[in-house]
C-alpha cells in the first residue's frame, strides 16, 4: 500500500543512484517535498493543487519572493510574460 502510495503521488521518474541507500534517500526526499508542500498549502489555505504549487516553486526556485505572495499572485500570464524577455540561443 506504501508503494502505491509513493507510486501515486510523489512522481518518482527516475532514481539518480542504484545503491539501498540511494533509493531511500530519494524517496525520503520526495516524502519530505510532499509534506512540507501539504503543510503551506494548509497553512496559506490556498485553492492550487500541490502539483500546481509544485510547478511554481520550481519555475520560481531561486528568487526571494515571500511564499505567500509567490502562490498567491501568480498567474499563468506572468509566466508567460517572463518568457517573452528571454532572449533566443539561436536565431
Amino acid at each position: 500500500m506504501f508503494f502505491k502510495w509513493i507510486e501515486q503521488h510523489l512522481r518518482i521518474k527516475v532514481f539518480f543512484g542504484v545503491s539501498e541507500n540511494a533509493v531511500k534517500t530519494q524517496i525520503w526526499i520526495a516524502v519530505s517535498v510532499y509534506v512540507l508542500v501539504a503543510i503551506v498549502k494548509q497553512r496559506l489555505n490556498l485553492s492550487a493543487s500541490r502539483y500546481e504549487m509544485l510547478q511554481i516553486l520550481s519555475l520560481r526556485m531561486f528568487e526571494r519572493i515571500p511564499l505567500h505572495q509567490l502562490l498567491n499572485k501568480i498567474d499563468a500570464n506572468d509566466i508567460q510574460a517572463d518568457s517573452v524577455n528571454q532572449l533566443n540561443l539561436f536565431d
